[in-house]
């Protein structure tokens, strides 16, 4: 796949996931995390009435900005997802019990992984989508769901919702609707629409 030497392209985000779905779209691109107060901001969005959609948008926003101030040449890719689940936005899980505690909520029951994904450069955003997969989990078992926390340990701190659908997290759901990679948290088709309509990949 032809890319263009410039602009560079720099994903704002350190997940694994998001690296690899560009990666294996063939990509060259830097990644750098941009730490925010992610959880501040969550409270104060909500708190204002912001929709989760229009939040998730923010969030990805200030990271895209935080790296575009450095980097204000590169396209800057910034992500952010929130799952929402009766209302409530989850954050990330901060232990296994936490974890645990998430997954029983959401058990045989319906949520949605708002997922936006934004680009920026300098002190311009020049694009954003949001991608709003609806997934189902089955009705495990207590013993079903104390094997996988064990299994997976830490790894469950590091997504919010307790899950990792390209690992054993899929063995949690009975149906996903929607964009694969939304779920795994960057809107990939979108995002290779757009560098393309841009010129710096190959149409």
């Amino acid at each position: 796949m032809m890319q263009a030497d410039s602009p560079r392209i720099v994903l704002a985000s350190a997940s694994a996931a998001r690296k690899l779905l560009l990666e294996q779209a063939g990509i060259r691109f830097e990644a750098q995390s941009a730490h925010i107060d992610e959880a501040g901001v969550k409270q104060s969005a909500a708190a204002s009435g912001m929709s989760a959609p229009d939040a998730a948008v923010l969030l990805a926003n200030l990271k895209a900005k935080r790296i575009a101030r450095r980097d204000p040449d590169a396209i800057v890719v910034g992500c952010d997802q929130l799952l929402v689940f009766e209302g409530r936005w989850f954050d990330k899980p901060a232990t296994v019990a936490e974890a645990r505690d998430h997954l029983g909520a959401l058990r045989g029951r319906t949520h949605t992984l708002v997922t936006a994904v934004l680009c920026q450069r300098g002190d311009q955003r020049l694009w954003h989508h949001v991608a709003q997969p609806r997934l189902t989990m089955r009705a495990f078992s207590d013993a079903f769901l104390d094997t996988y926390l064990q299994a997976e340990g830490g790894a469950l701190t590091t997504t919010v919702g307790a899950y990792r659908l390209e690992g054993l997290g899929v063995n949690l759901f009975d149906k996903v609707e929607g964009d694969h990679a939304a779920v795994l948290g960057l809107p990939l088709l979108p995002l290779l629409g757009y560098l393309r309509q841009l010129g710096v990949i190959g149409t």
